[in-house]
């Protein structure tokens, strides 16, 4: 059911506009507008051959980067509309949460941390930061998506504010501080990196979770890694598979994965909506900012799920990602990557003709970030491609 707007949801019309000023469509809002440029850029393309967890090789039915940001913008626009929010600013944050990540998966941004480590690190949020405002490069007056202040807040600060309200860094980035790439970009162009996120950017990221659990589960259950008997003890898991047995007697095990996983994801959605209307009545926002100055954020699982969340994330954690079929292989890409990057560090003539432009002569720091804004913006396919063009021997990750 679609709420009124609420007077805390993100106005387009009365929003902080582009860096760039740009004529205002006739037929859109600035936020679909921003949908529609990340849906036709080429990072979003390539997510669709970049791992989640499974590379390609496995199988057709693995979720790869696009069909897990399809799911997540499916899930952010459902809360969206239950809330009265504005569910274009909460799917252009869901659509382009993940275009930094490189090929894949983690093991691809744990090889590009290690080779960077003498430069700030890789950070996948930075990186889509500048996905959005350097590396696109399709419009003739700016490079980058030109994207609205309200959909680069969402994605900078996809995990909550950077700093604190003495401005140090803060959660993930205590210990190594702001990416050099998101410190750089608010230094002409502020984003508010110690405040949180919208309402819709908030949407997005929880979004991200409910979809994470989901498919993992529906993944690992494919690949054979555990069983639905594995995962009965986690509530509400064991609840919503009795149900299934009671309502659907004899029904065979992937059709009861399925129902499962429609549960899941129904019984989150839920949650998170009573507990953020709860937040959001305690709180009484009037508007937009009133969410970015409050002290915590407002869209969360209450108490219960949450201890659900983290015990799916848990479990996946041990018995998925860890897995040694899985590790064998993400191992294997890491050092993949790592190659690669070595590679390109000790002959710029290796790279492509239009990246070299930028690494031939540069400082060894910039030298190293172009080459990762190069490796990062592969697909699982073309990385293994250069691997075999530039070594006499490349693992079939499988």
């Amino acid at each position: 059911m679609r709420a009124a707007p609420a007077a805390y949801a993100a106005d387009p019309a009365t929003g902080r506009g582009r860096r760039h000023a740009e004529p205002m469509s006739r037929t859109r809002s600035e936020f679909r507008r921003d949908c529609d440029r990340i849906i036709h850029a080429s990072a979003f393309r390539r997510l669709a051959y970049k791992t989640q967890v499974f590379v390609f090789d496995e199988g057709d039915h693995y979720r790869t980067r696009l069909t897990h940001t399809l799911e997540v913008t499916q899930i952010a626009r459902s809360l969206a509309r239950a809330l009265g929010l504005d569910e274009d600013l909460a799917e252009a944050s869901a659509l382009a949460h993940d275009l930094g990540h490189p090929p894949f998966g983690h093991a691809g941004e744990r090889a590009l941390d290690e080779s960077l480590a003498a430069f700030g690190g890789f950070d996948h949020n930075a990186q889509t930061l500048a996905v959005v405002t350097r590396l696109e490069r399709r419009y003739a007056a700016f490079d980058g998506l030109n994207l609205t202040w309200e959909t680069l807040e969402g994605l900078v600060k996809h995990n909550g504010p950077l700093t604190d309200g003495a401005g140090r860094p803060c959660g993930r980035h205590a210990a190594r501080g702001v990416p050099d790439e998101i410190a750089a970009y608010i230094r002409r162009h502020d984003l508010r990196i110690g405040t949180h996120a919208s309402a819709e950017a908030q949407v997005a990221a929880i979004a991200d979770d409910i979809a994470y659990n989901a498919h993992d589960i529906d993944d690992g259950l494919r690949a054979g890694l555990f069983a639905l008997g594995d995962i009965a003890a986690i509530a509400p898991i064991g609840e919503i598979l009795d149900a299934i047995a009671v309502q659907h007697q004899g029904l065979d095990p992937a059709r009861r994965a399925h129902e499962l996983i429609r549960g899941l994801i129904g019984r989150m959605i839920e949650d998170v909506v009573a507990q953020t209307r709860a937040r959001l009545a305690a709180l009484a926002p009037i508007s937009s900012d009133a969410i970015r100055a409050a002290p915590h954020g407002m869209v969360a699982f209450s108490q219960a799920f949450a201890a659900a969340d983290r015990a799916i994330k848990d479990f996946l954690f041990a018995r998925m990602y860890r897995h040694a079929r899985v590790m064998r292989v993400m191992e294997e890409a890491r050092a993949l990557v790592c190659d690669l990057f070595a590679r390109y560090r000790a002959d710029a003539q290796a790279l492509p003709a239009e990246w070299r432009v930028g690494v031939a002569g540069a400082h060894e720091h910039g030298r190293a970030r172009r080459i990762a804004d190069f490796i990062a913006g592969m697909t699982d396919r073309y990385a293994l491609d250069e691997h075999r063009r530039l070594f006499d021997s490349t693992p079939d990750l499988r």
